[in-house]
């Protein structure tokens, strides 16, 4: 069958049961990975599939109802407008782009929504950064010192774009040349919080991607960020908590991120902070406590993947000495000339002769690092 036949009942499952994405992943399943049988599923068919998960996932009463105004047809042609006009791109469960341990989690989405592009992103290096929306300025800090030790990196910072710890985590990722993900709680028409445009277009524009499983005009409604949470942990190796109210989203993420077997690390704070309370729940229950980016490698059993030995056969002079120093470890302008003596005007002049010749790029404000 043609891809645009298979994707037409892509797109109108996810307009079907939004809320419920357990029981479309289980149907998904029952009917074999079959998007068409699932999504024409008659009434003996969900009997049969309730009987058959013996009751333990519910079938949605209005599901027959809901699914026959529906018109597949009618919908992707909706969708090849939409996307002309608005950008909005989308992979489903077959597409190659979609990240293999998202398939993972029980509820998993049967397509999602994106922007951005999936150049350099890579989905084998994947970390969560989740934590209060009114974090301290203390959990901010560590964040960002967290994040600036995978500085021009391959690693790809994976939050929910909302405010506090997940805008911080998004913003350190860009400000040290990393790709980070972000997966938002309603259609990709709506910028939420509003404060966080300019951050949705530095990462549509090549920072990364913003994933959704809702349709393009869903609103952000508050039930759905907490299912938001599945995806941001499904897709990541591990999640960092930095600050966590006993009840609160965060701790959703770590529980999940347990419940699909990967690794919970926790970020200390102040005991006298009510934000770090559950912080110190998951820490006295096994979680790994991380207080520099060294501690989140050792977890997930990760290396930076340096050089053992610079080759620079082709440079001469200056040249060499720079690329020599960046290559060994991102630099700083100030550190360049400080080590290698060199006057500000003939450093900046090498320095701009090598990011023409593709030798070295520029990430986080004046660090440096081999291209």
């Amino acid at each position: 069958m043609k891809k645009e036949n298979l994707d037409k009942y892509y797109l109108s499952m996810s307009n079907l049961c939004v809320h419920n994405p357990l029981f479309k992943a289980k149907l998904f399943e029952y009917f074999d990975f079959d998007i068409e049988k699932t999504f024409r599923a008659g009434k003996e068919d969900l009997k049969a599939f309730y009987e058959f998960n013996e009751g333990e996932v519910s079938v949605p009463r209005d599901f027959l109802a809901k699914r026959d105004v529906l018109n597949p047809d009618k919908i992707y042609e909706d969708y090849r407008i939409l996307a002309g006009k608005e950008g909005v791109k989308y992979i489903t469960y077959e597409d190659e782009k979609y990240p293999e341990l998202l398939k993972n989690i029980p509820d998993f989405p049967l397509m999602l929504y994106y922007k951005g592009n999936f150049n350099d992103i890579n989905f084998k290096r994947t970390v969560a950064f989740v934590g209060s929306r009114k974090a301290s300025i203390n959990a901010k800090e560590a964040v960002n010192f967290i994040v600036s030790g995978f500085l021009g990196s391959d690693i790809v910072i994976v939050s929910g774009l909302a405010e506090g710890i997940d805008t911080k985590s998004h913003k350190s990722a860009l400000e040290n040349g990393l790709k980070t993900i972000g997966v938002i709680g309603s259609g990709l028409k709506f910028v939420y919080p509003s404060m966080n445009k300019k951050l949705y277009n530095e990462i549509e524009n090549g920072g990364g991607l913003i994933f959704s499983e809702y349709p393009y005009e869903l609103p952000p409604l508050a039930h759905q960020f907490p299912l938001r949470n599945r995806i941001v942990v499904g897709i990541s190796y591990g999640t960092v908590v930095a600050e966590a109210r006993i009840k609160s989203g965060a701790m959703i993420s770590a529980r999940l991120t347990l419940e699909n077997n990967r690794e919970l690390m926790c970020i200390p704070g102040l005991i006298s902070n009510p934000n770090t309370e559950g912080i110190y729940y998951l820490l006295k229950n096994g979680a790994s406590m991380v207080t520099n980016s060294e501690d989140v490698l050792e977890a997930l059993n990760w290396e930076l993947q340096t050089p053992d030995k610079v080759e620079t056969p082709h440079l001469e002079g200056t040249e060499k000495q720079l690329y020599e120093a960046i290559a060994i470890e991102a630099q700083n302008m100030e550190d360049l000339s400080q080590k290698l003596n060199i006057n500000m005007n003939e450093l900046m002049a090498n320095l701009t002769s090598m990011e023409l010749k593709g030798l070295i790029k520029q990430v986080g404000g004046n660090y440096f690092v081999t291209g």
